[in-house]
């Protein structure tokens, strides 16, 4: 038996307005080459300045993942010659980053969690953007300058599973902290995965391979999964040596395959030294005190959501796994919404329909249409059956609840009178059917309520039908 030796380098944009050594816009899609200066097209006699957002944004993060934070860091060239980073070396921290020896907590379906450490958080510049056309190659430099913190996990990932779960977790914390919008289709949250095998039980580590550049959960896992059976299989096989060695893979996503890229370079071969323009960051205690104030994070909500409102704690840390769906959920409470109710409509059936594009950010069904409708099923207006025709109804056109409701006959009969009236003309449209029940077939109740329903079409109370079903067969 064998198991993976996982550790993640995250990489996230900060939302900084301008970039990190410069007073460049960080703006998304525009025209390429346009927010450019000296400065971040590496021209001789330009000089780097440190964006101060960009400081309390990292120390922000720090407090968040109960880290250390250095008061004093020093930023380092990291030489390397790529045509989307302009200067040959890009700025980076190495021996001492501003934020060190963190931790975050993964949550399992069980309700167990699993703490994973943060070995380092450092900041950095982010290259510019090679674009392939055809034999063409182009630079698109926007990109380049725009501030970066690096988030390096310990190697305490054991699974693919555990591997989602972390990045997941991350990429909630910082949407809640507000310090990068973390937005994978445009690349301001992208992972390297360094991934290895060891027999189980071993605590040796061995050959580690890095896939580069994933911006996609489903991506990495797949990735990850291929990777460990590729290298397990190597070892098997009696070829491990031979065909597991240190290198950078891409993942295919096409055949879902990692493939050779290039061998993978060590630190030393970066010719790391101090920036010789940026003198070391001091950071004061009244900036570390001023970042400490953040947002109720992920793990502080969820044990909140289990205390006050009495849902599980899976359930809980669902909804807090994003900081939209945990804002939609109070907001569906304090409209009024139970909570139970609300963790089911919101986690099982509006998340059940939200497909092509659709998320909960730009649901067509605000928390407060949700709200109303779970009140309704609550006030036995409509049963939760008829709900589900609802919603559909509301996600494809919109709408009222109460409207629809009435537009769809929907609504509920909850009159006694109607309803023995219903019942009675069942019982004696099956009259043999009352004999077998009243002599012990007790199963045939099940088709007493199926038959009310019917003559209802759906709209007569369940609760009512059964009570009156149980008085008229004793």
């Amino acid at each position: 038996m064998f198991e993976a030796v996982i550790g993640l380098e995250v990489h996230i944009q900060l939302n900084t307005k301008t970039k990190i050594f410069c007073v460049c816009a960080t703006s998304f899609g525009e025209e390429p080459n346009k927010n450019v200066c000296p400065v971040c097209l590496g021209l001789p006699g330009a000089l780097p300045v440190l964006n101060r957002e960009a400081v309390k944004k990292a120390i922000s993060f720090g407090h968040a993942i109960n880290a250390t934070i250095h008061k004093r860091s020093i930023f380092n060239r990291k030489n390397y010659f790529y045509p989307d980073l302009p200067k040959g070396y890009q700025i980076s921290q190495f021996e001492v980053p501003i934020v060190e020896n963190g931790e975050l907590f993964i949550d399992f379906e069980d309700g167990t969690q699993k703490r994973i450490g943060i070995t380092r958080a450092h900041l950095e510049e982010d290259a510019g953007k090679n674009i392939h056309d055809g034999d063409e190659s182009k630079v698109d430099l926007n990109r380049a300058g725009t501030p970066l913190l690096e988030i390096v996990s310990e190697p305490d990932i054991r699974s693919a599973e555990e591997a989602v779960l972390y990045l997941k977790k991350l990429h909630a914390i910082v949407r809640y902290l507000d310090i990068s919008d973390a937005n994978m289709q445009e690349g301001s949250f992208r992972c390297d995965v360094n991934v290895s095998i060891r027999p189980k039980g071993d605590d040796k580590l061995y050959t580690r391979v890095e896939i580069k550049n994933m911006n996609s959960f489903r991506f990495i896992q797949r990735a990850l999964e291929y990777e460990i059976n590729r290298q397990i299989e190597a070892w098997e096989d009696g070829v491990y040596d031979e065909e597991v060695y240190q290198e950078t893979r891409l993942f295919d996503v096409n055949s879902s395959e990692t493939k050779s890229m290039r061998g993978k370079e060590d630190s030393a071969e970066y010719r790391y030294f101090p920036e010789p323009d940026l003198k070391p960051v001091i950071i004061t205690q009244e900036m570390i005190d001023s970042a400490a104030d953040i947002p109720e994070l992920p793990d502080q909500k969820q044990e909140r959501f289990v205390k006050e409102f009495g849902i599980k704690k899976y359930d809980a840390s669902v909804i807090t796994s994003s900081v939209e769906m945990a804002r939609y959920f109070e907001e569906m409470i304090s409209e009024g919404a139970s909570p139970k109710n609300s963790v089911t409509w919101l986690t099982v059936e509006l998340q059940g329909r939200l497909k092509n594009g659709l998320t909960i950010e730009n649901s067509p069904v605000d928390a407060k249409t949700l709200a109303k409708l779970v009140k309704r099923i609550e006030d036995n207006t409509i049963s939760g059956k008829a709900a589900k025709d609802v919603l559909d109804h509301l996600i494809e056109k919109g709408g009222d609840v109460d409207e629809v409701i009435e537009k769809l006959g929907l609504k509920q009969l909850s009159d006694d009178s109607a309803i023995e009236a219903m019942v009675d003309e069942v019982l004696s449209n099956n009259a043999d059917k009352v004999e077998e029940y009243k002599s012990g077939k007790e199963k045939l109740f099940g088709f007493f309520v199926g038959q009310v329903m019917k003559a209802s079409k759906g709209s007569a109370n369940p609760a009512v039908v059964n009570k009156i079903l149980k008085e008229k067969l004793t």
